[in-house]
């Protein structure tokens, strides 16, 4: 172990949610369906066009040349699903990916959801799924979690080391560290966990402020930025910077020069040897994590506030999440997959992200990735699929009490 070296772990989210069909009240109680299959078919052609294919041949090619380069990634299994349904193509890159021994796949919940916020048994079914999934698909068994929007407690740390990860990323926020450096390793204070913040800072350099011309250091290049990690004082020994994956060609665009600023980047890094890119299966081996951090009440990555206002922040959000959580237990004891998947499809996350009110530039962001005119627009139509799932979980329950009863009256007779 060279006692000097710095490390730097590229980390990037890759998730597409099951949007919704505009459901109006006169919808419900009918057949129609909920999910805008169409909607989503268009939206994942379009960004494995932009992001994707043309992010994963860069990988490709990089590695090629530098089989020492690592990536990490965290695919959602709703997007695993619509990478089987309608980008085969892309669930294959990732595919090479994987058999190159350069990347490493991280898990989480199946649908990308709040499920810890249901149940602690929803949570570990959820992250089961997804282990299921991407060992199908990827052939791959992560060791390492992340949960969504990097939602992170002591709690929720406690579930995942009991699961057998070794380590989760969490929001590296000066609420938690105390004055500690974002860019070292940590350890959960009761479980053997290896807790890695990201460097927020320097993650929304790339993510937000990239193409901001009204930003003091635009235009940012490959050279500027790998400037700046080589300027972090050597006591400071791993930076991790993650984003969204669709930063690459879908948020920031191929004009932007997104791909040219990635690329001169990584370059710069693998051509020094002052910084070694690593996996965080790799450094949790390399460097110590002696400082305990803690957190009791939930931080995510999402807006200023980095906490659960995103998704829970006003009435309408908080409506829509408990209106779910009630039909939680029948469903789950239903055993009926359809009604199941259906259920958790709705409690992904961006459902409730939509339905937010914030103003500014949280507001902005969230604008920016809903479907809807509005999040009262969002809060409406969610709501009308609810009512209407609220009926047929009735029918089901009807089926059921009916069913048992004549099982009884058999067996009396």
């Amino acid at each position: 172990m060279n006692s000097e070296q710095q490390y730097l772990n590229l980390y990037f989210q890759v998730h597409q949610p099951r949007r919704l069909k505009k459901f109006h009240f006169l919808d419900v109680g009918s057949d129609k369906k909920y999910f805008d299959d169409d909607l989503n078919k268009e939206i994942m052609n379009r960004i494995s066009k932009h992001c994707y294919l043309p992010s994963n041949e860069l990988l490709l090619k990089i590695i090629d040349q530098h089989p020492e380069l690592r990536i990490t990634f965290s695919i959602s299994g709703t997007a695993l699903e619509q990478f089987e349904r309608y980008a085969p193509q892309v669930l294959h890159s990732f595919r090479q990916l994987a058999e190159t021994g350069s990347v490493e796949f991280l898990g989480e919940t199946y649908y990308h959801s709040l499920a810890y916020f249901i149940s602690n048994e929803e949570f570990i079914e959820q992250i089961g799924l997804h282990r299921q999934k991407i060992n199908e698909l990827i052939g791959v068994s992560p060791t390492f979690f992340r949960n969504t929007e990097l939602i992170y407690s002591d709690v929720i740390g406690s579930t995942v080391a009991e699961l057998g990860f070794s380590g989760i990323y969490i929001d590296g926020i000066e609420r938690i560290l105390k004055g500690e450096s974002p860019n070292a390793l940590y350890r959960h204070p009761e479980k053997e966990l290896v807790l890695m913040p990201r460097n927020y800072r320097l993650s929304d350099d790339i993510a937000f402020r990239y193409s901001d011309e009204h930003w003091s250091e635009w235009p940012l290049t490959g050279k500027k930025f790998a400037s700046w990690l080589y300027s972090i004082p050597s006591r400071d020994r791993i930076v991790n910077l993650a984003m969204d994956y669709e930063t690459l060609g879908e948020h920031k665009k191929v004009e932007s020069g997104i791909f040219d600023f990635f690329q001169d980047f990584l370059m710069a890094i693998l051509h020094d040897n002052r910084i070694r890119i690593v996996n965080p299966s790799e450094v949790s081996k390399l460097l110590p994590a002696e400082k305990v951090i803690s957190s009791e009440r939930a931080i995510s990555w999402a807006d200023d506030a980095r906490d659960l206002s995103a998704w829970l922040g006003n009435d309408m959000q908080r409506d829509a999440f408990g209106s779910l959580y009630k039909f939680h237990d029948f469903i789950v004891r239903s055993e009926n997959r359809k009604l199941v998947d259906t259920y958790r499809h709705l409690l992904t996350s961006d459902h409730f992200y939509y339905m937010s009110t914030k103003k500014g530039a949280d507001g902005t962001v969230h604008q920016y990735f809903s479907p809807y005119r509005s999040p009262y627009e969002a809060f409406m139509n969610f709501m009308n699929i609810i009512s209407d799932f609220e009926l047929r979980v009735k029918k089901k329950r009807r089926r059921t009490v009916f069913r048992e009863a004549n099982e009884i009256n058999s067996l009396v007779a």
